[in-house]
């Protein structure tokens, strides 16, 4: 997959292409069925093309109403490529990009980088100075242009959204984020140094350090899959909380604990994928008993892991980019 960013030349410059745009995050099922209808319309010429932004337009716009990120821009390009897409227009939203109008940004876009014939937004699509562009102007644009507006339907009952996924990680309905997303939901991180507590318990965990913005479950005890540097899943425990057992107000931490694996993964990145909730988080009588739910919980997420693997592990390395 090419990927074409701000002054870069594209490869496919001479060739027409069909256009999916939007900002994909999570690339849940509503986004996989969109970019299924861009790879099957019809034109055996054309390159498929998704046009998507970094950072996301809300968080330039609105940062204080942005939502919370459900993908690094490394897993979404990573999603695309593994659905087919052959190139990705992806622009910096920043001052400049906003300030354009509708009708200026199907020029410079649509028509003169990508020669469109085919565009494809979903019902919802604002674009332009102010959003003042939708559905509407990309059809009168494109009448006059040369090239049709396709509008996806809604998908899902309950609809497929990024907003869905969004809400069903803070109720900690991992069942239903899941479902939405068509795979389980992925945290990727790079492990940082923390105070190695989880050491002195004899569950040594590695802390993720995740973007700004990021989109986590709710505070909870879950079971899951890590994937290593090398490349392997392994069974893992995690810990979304602020350790009430031994703070009153602790930071908010994501550790996640890999019983079946020995090695140093500090400074490396690891993909941590949520495959079931065990419980809430909570303080305990004593040390001892917090050991002891512990233990139970890491026999769990092996039991789980064992389970889910291989049934679903194409869903796993789908999201990294791995499937064949």
């Amino acid at each position: 997959m090419i990927v074409v960013r701000d002054g870069e030349p594209s490869p496919f410059s001479d060739r027409p292409s069909r256009v999916a745009i939007g900002v994909f995050d999570g690339l849940h099922l509503g986004h996989q069925k969109v970019i299924e209808t861009l790879l099957t319309l019809d034109g055996a010429t054309e390159v498929p093309t998704v046009v998507t932004f970094d950072p996301h337009p809300a968080l330039v716009l609105a940062p204080e109403r942005a939502p919370r990120l459900l993908q690094t821009l490394d897993q979404r390009l990573e999603g695309l490529e593994a659905l087919g897409v052959e190139q990705v227009r992806l622009l910096t939203f920043g001052p400049e990009l906003a300030k354009l109008s509708a009708e200026e940004f199907v020029r410079r876009v649509l028509i003169e980088e990508l020669h469109a014939v085919e565009v494809l937004v979903g019902k919802d699509f604002r674009f332009g100075h102010d959003r003042q562009g939708d559905v509407g102007t990309l059809r009168r644009e494109g009448s006059a242009s040369g090239f049709g507006v396709y509008e996806a339907p809604t998908y899902g009952a309950p609809r497929w959204s990024s907003t869905s996924v969004r809400d069903s990680l803070d109720r900690g309905d991992l069942d239903t984020a899941n479902a939405v997303l068509g795979r389980p939901f992925v945290l990727r991180g790079d492990v940082e140094h923390g105070d190695a507590r989880g050491g002195v318990l004899g569950f040594p965990t590695a802390n993720l350090a995740l973007m700004t913005h990021q989109a986590i479950p709710q505070t909870g005890i879950y079971a899951g899959a890590a994937r290593t540097i090398d490349g392997a899943w392994h069974a893992a425990a995690i810990s979304i909380g602020t350790r009430p057992q031994f703070y009153d107000d602790g930071p908010l931490l994501v550790e996640v604990h890999l019983p079946d694996f020995s090695g140093d993964l500090y400074d490396q990145r690891l993909d941590v994928a949520f495959l079931a909730r065990l419980r809430g988080e909570m303080a305990f009588e004593d040390v001892d008993a917090l050991v002891a739910q512990i233990g139970v919980d890491v026999e769990e997420s092996r039991e789980i892991f064992k389970k889910f693997s291989p049934r679903e592990s194409l869903l796993l390395e789908w999201i990294t980019g791995q499937r064949r």
